[in-house]
């Protein structure tokens, strides 16, 4: 065991007699005047001893005991007998359910995972959740959020089937869903869209969600859109989880915006999944540190009432000293032994800890409980955190992993793991909670579920009824509705651009959005999101014209108040400014982009970042927008590989679009024309708003400047497909060439046309393609299709469709990776040569013509492979091609760039 550390005060103290004379005269005023009257005067104290030069550390720290008291508790006034009940059963419910799918299967023999140990850590604190403090979306409450820990999804589906919304089929088919019975394994509202609301396995994004989330309700209240007051957002976390920087990354945030409607509640049973999380510290003492020291109301909840006498009768000082010196590693040996073990290794610490036990069996003394296994301690901290205005609040609250496992993990550091039970574990774990099963149904392990006539039941149904329902509980599709307006309001992003004048996509999508700012009912719905480059993207005119969100307004004078476009911050501002800072723009545009199903409201977020800092950066946040179906547009501003061209290696993107299409419901596109971005956001707008669909949408956008063609009728459609025709090359030539593009690079396909025809007397259908994705999704399908119907008329992909008509071989030149447009290959009609063009590679920093050049992406690689693909159908001979080499000067023996 750990030595006890010799306190500092005592080896340091030159005068004990005045400092017990401090001491007892600050005693005396928490005795007489109250606790809040002794932190008044020393407040005053320390600000008298830094007036002085006395500046000394500030330690964010307190006792390791209950931040309230006993006789501050409020007390629970449900039927704590009866509330004990129920958790016994959904506890034996939630152990059934993953032992029963962990047992052999007939088939495949494997085991399919799940977890007990962490709901059995939790169950008090759901329990007091559920049955006093979660209100469900009702005609008088919004509802409120919940982030629940993914490892306890057993627990919460244990009592949902206690509530009778989930059946014994679906429980006996958890983690078994592809037949469409069972319950996913973890909280994901793809796979159960009307029950799980937010998706928390990924650890650390929930904290992080949450807390934007919490904001994003405040925003909604602010701006008037939805009554949000009474809501509350709860996020339960480990404590292991707390290493994933995203689940401290935003509390500072939390503090700064005053969210009094979120409530963290971090599950402290000093466990990670392997073992302790500070073996050799106090996680409790750390976390308390990290949220007091940022703002936050801390509330820690460590010791069950049955400490109270001792803690009482530790006039000196020494039991706490004992709490406050034993480590992390020593408090889970002690739960992971018996009464005697603690006897001697914990108390037996000091002589006076020892006698305050000498009457206590060790029996007694093994059922001292820690504060997250007593309800009415549970409910006491939940009580006092719903009331604290003006600061977030963090319970940190102690427990025991496995609580109620016994020799089979409690405690344990393999109780994680911990799916299979004996018959012997099972009976001993019917016998701790009392579940009516006799031994000869052990084997089978039922389920329990009481009549209901019984006072249990009419007690759980009682509890939700007047909580306004049942939660967790998740809503498909917003009860309003909007009409989006038609394609002819944006003709500025439609139309031709004037002679001479030059715009990139990025100021067609700023035009866009103006526009429909300008709507009446759909623009006070916009949600422009900025990660503090709202002036690199040409939208800072926005910033007075709708102004920046910030609940304390805007309490000083901006430098550039003189300036029409200014820096306006406003209680009511649309804008959500996020500063540096992409996971926090992500996880604000989730909030916003589920706001049908979380407020019954429907938002459209807009937002815009560097495209190279988007999937890469955050792809797990993407994926869990995906999950949780949101619904809104991401742009990817100065993408492609060649495009920023001052700005480097890590700023030059050239794989965004493979990674979004690896998010099923993510539909992406690469647009070269001011057109294509008004009729792929307008599409979105259509799908996601009018007709409420599931999908999110991602528009890479250019900083580049050139002249804009505008909208040909009739194309919209294939423009949404993914593929047109926008530039036909000859009718009346033998020899003619597909060249298919998309961004930047679509205009070097442009310029190789020219080039195929007045250099070497070969025409060239120029292709814009916007979305490889969408066209590879489209040629899979008619795939699968033919796969499934062999005696049906095969279905042709749409590139198939288009390229039918046009002859000769087909190049395609993106400012992506080789992969991007490699995905069409199937689908290149038969006989057809495919030659791609891509930018594998690091970026590098150069002029743009160079980087093309560097990357062999440009007019004259464009032109060398069109020969090339050429002299390999035998339209031209090979020699043709080294005749273009030698023209266009390239460089043969330069080192391929995907290696540069």
């Amino acid at each position: 065991m750990s030595a006890v550390p010799q306190s500092p005060a005592s080896s340091q103290d030159a005068d004990s007699q005045e400092t017990r004379e401090w001491m007892d005269a600050l005693s005396a005023v928490i005795e007489k005047e109250g606790p809040e009257r002794a932190h008044y005067l020393l407040e005053q104290l320390l600000s008298h001893a830094r007036q002085n030069s006395l500046d000394m550390p500030f330690s964010a720290n307190t006792a390791y005991v209950n931040t309230i008291e006993k006789d501050q508790e409020e007390i629970c006034p449900g039927n704590i007998e009866i509330e004990e009940r129920l958790r016994a059963y959904m506890r034996w419910n939630a152990m059934a359910m993953v032992v029963k799918a962990n047992r052999h299967h007939p088939i495949d023999g494997g085991d399919l995972g799940g977890h007990i140990g962490s709901f059995a850590s939790l169950a008090h604190m759901f329990g007091a959740g559920f049955n006093h403090f979660w209100h469900a979306e009702s005609e008088n409450h919004g509802g409120d959020c919940l982030y629940i820990q993914g490892h306890v999804s057993p627990g919460v589906y244990a009592r949902a089937y206690m509530e009778g919304r989930l059946t014994e089929e679906q429980l006996l088919n958890f983690r078994q869903e592809t037949g469409g019975k069972g319950l996913s394994s973890y909280p994901h509202p793809k796979l159960m869209p009307e029950f799980w609301q937010f998706p928390t396995v990924s650890m650390g994004l929930g904290p992080l969600m949450a807390i934007y989330q919490a904001r994003f309700l405040k925003y909604l209240h602010a701006r008037g859109i939805a009554n949000t007051e009474n809501r509350k957002v709860w996020v339960f976390c480990g404590d292991g989880e707390m290493d994933e920087v995203e689940s401290l990354g935003a509390i500072g945030l939390a503090a700064r915006e005053k969210l009094d409607n979120l409530v963290f509640v971090i599950n402290c049973n000093l466990q990670r999944l392997d073992g302790p999380v500070r073996g050799n510290g106090k996680i409790v003492q750390e976390l308390e540190g990290e949220f007091r020291g940022s703002g936050w109301n801390v509330i820690k909840l460590l010791w069950g009432s049955e400490w109270d006498p001792l803690l009482a009768r530790d006039k000196d000082g020494a039991l706490r000293k004992v709490m406050m010196d034993t480590l992390d590693g020593d408090y889970q040996a002690f739960k992971a032994n018996d009464g005697a073990f603690v006897r001697k290794n914990f108390f037996g610490r000091t002589p006076e800890t020892l006698e305050m036990v000498s009457k206590m069996s060790d029996e007694a003394i093994w059922e001292l409980r820690r504060g997250g296994h007593d309800p009415q301690k549970v409910y006491a901290a939940y009580a006092a955190a719903v009331k604290h205005k003006g600061q977030p609040t963090v319970l940190l609250i102690k427990t025991v992993k496995g609580f109620g496992m016994g020799k089979s993990g409690e405690g344990k550091n393999n109780v994680h793991q911990t799916k299979k039970l004996t018959d012997e574990d099972i009976k001993a774990f019917r016998d701790r909670f009392n579940i009516p099963v006799p031994d000869s149904q052990i084997a089978d392990i039922p389920f329990y579920k009481p009549a209901d006539d019984t006072p249990e039941m009419k007690y759980l149904h009682e509890r939700r009824k007047a909580l306004g329902g049942y939660l967790p509980h998740r809503r498909t599709k917003a009860d309003e509705s909007f009409t989006v307006p038609s394609l002819d309001t944006f003709k500025s992003v439609m139309e031709a651009t004037a002679e001479g004048r030059e715009i990139s996509t990025t100021q067609a999508y700023v035009r866009f959005l103006t526009q429909l700012l300008r709507d009446q009912a759909l623009g006070p719905r916009v949600v422009p999101i900025l990660v503090d480059e709202a002036r690199t993207f040409g939208m800072e005119g926005l910033f007075r014209q709708i102004g920046i969100y910030n609940p304390a307004g805007q309490q000083y004078t901006p430098v550039d108040k003189d300036q029409v476009m200014y820096y306006k911050e406003d209680t009511k501002g649309q804008i959500l400014q996020e500063g540096i800072n992409e996971a926090g723009g992500m996880a604000s545009w989730i909030a916003a982009a589920t706001s049908y199903s979380t407020s019954n409201r429907i938002m459209v977020p807009f937002y815009v970042y560097y495209s190279m800092f988007g999937f890469q950066r955050i792809g797990d946040l993407a994926w869990a927008a995906g999950d949780m179906q949101a619904r809104g547009f991401l742009l990817g501003g100065t993408s492609g590989r060649t495009t920023l061209n001052g700005e480097g290696l890590q700023h030059e993107d050239g794989h965004s679009h493979i990674m979004a299409g690896t998010i099923p419901n993510c539909i992406s596109y690469d647009p070269t024309f001011a057109h294509e971005v008004g009729v792929i956001l307008h599409h979105g707008l259509k799908r996601m708003v009018e007709k409420q669909e599931n999908v999110f949408y991602y528009l890479t956008l250019l900083n580049e400047n050139y002249a804009m063609p505008g909208l040909t009728a009739g194309t919209e459609e294939q423009i949404i497909k993914g593929m047109y025709l926008c530039k036909p090359g000859d009718a009346k030539a033998k020899q003619r060439v597909q060249l298919l593009g998309s961004g930047t690079i679509l205009r070097e396909s442009i310029a190789a046309q020219e080039l195929l025809e007045k250099d070497w007397g070969i025409a060239a259908d120029v292709w814009s393609c916007p979305s490889f994705n969408e066209l590879t999704r489209d040629g899979q399908d008619a795939e699968r299709w033919n796969l499934l119907h062999p005696l049906e008329t095969a279905r042709v992909s749409f590139v198939g469709q288009q390229l039918a008509a046009h002859a000769g071989p087909v190049v395609a030149s993106t400012d992506y990776m080789k992969a991007y447009a490699e995905q069409i290959r199937p689908f290149i009609p038969a006989g057809r040569v495919y030659k791609v063009l891509g930018t594998d590679g690091f970026g590098r920093s150069d002029f743009r013509s160079k980087l093309r050049e560097h990357f062999e992406v440009n007019r004259h690689y464009i032109v060398l492979a069109a020969l090339k693909a050429l002299s390999e159908d035998g339209s031209v001979p090979v020699a043709k091609v080294a005749e273009a080499i030698k023209k266009y000067g390239i460089n043969t023996d330069k080192i391929n760039p995907l290696y540069a």
